[in-house]
């Protein structure tokens, strides 16, 4: 699983379309969020409570995957899971994903609803399976299958989506405390 099947579930069309953008800066948007999605994701998973919570919310998002238009995903449930993902750090994130330079216009508050239950579809797909019949998560699952996206796992085109963003998410996830 690599940024291409993140990028295969979004309606980057209907997201460009909705929010005035190109579909060229849609999809580096689309890069953008789940990059951070996924960092904060596994800033979460770092902890054993964190991976528990992460754990419950992906049960109730298997066997769900993308939608063809925007209005089909559940905006209101992907602003709770960006609320839980990023917490207080929500407002500074979307203030500097909205100031960078390659979000080109896109308001970030908007986009990250829309990405947050396809990125949650997607990761609880690739775990199905791995822990069902287990009471407890198996030693880094969640952490090594996000791990394994912003890393690029089997990406061909190059680096993983931890690439897209270059020095964002450390600022915003990384040493500074």
């Amino acid at each position: 699983m690599a940024l291409d099947d993140i990028l295969k579930q979004v309606p980057l069309d209907d997201i460009a379309a909705k929010l005035g953008v190109s579909p060229d800066v849609a999809k580096t948007a689309v890069e953008q969020g789940g990059a951070v999605l996924l960092s904060g994701l596994a800033k979460n998973a770092e902890t054993d409570e964190g991976s528990a919570a992460i754990e419950n919310a992906l049960k109730k998002h298997r066997g769900t995957s993308g939608a063809s238009k925007v209005d089909d995903i559940d905006q209101a449930d992907g602003d709770k899971i960006v609320r839980h993902v990023l917490g207080e750090k929500k407002q500074d994130v979307t203030a500097q994903l909205n100031a960078s330079e390659k979000g080109g216009g896109i308001d970030f508050g908007k986009l990250l609803p829309i990405l947050a239950p396809i990125v949650m579809g997607l990761i609880a797909n690739a775990t199905k399976g791995k822990n069902e019949g287990s009471t407890e998560a198996s030693g880094g699952g969640i952490g090594d299958i996000i791990g394994g996206l912003l890393g690029g796992g089997n990406n061909s085109g190059g680096g993983g989506l931890g690439d897209v963003l270059g020095g964002v998410i450390g600022n915003i996830f990384g040493g500074k405390k």
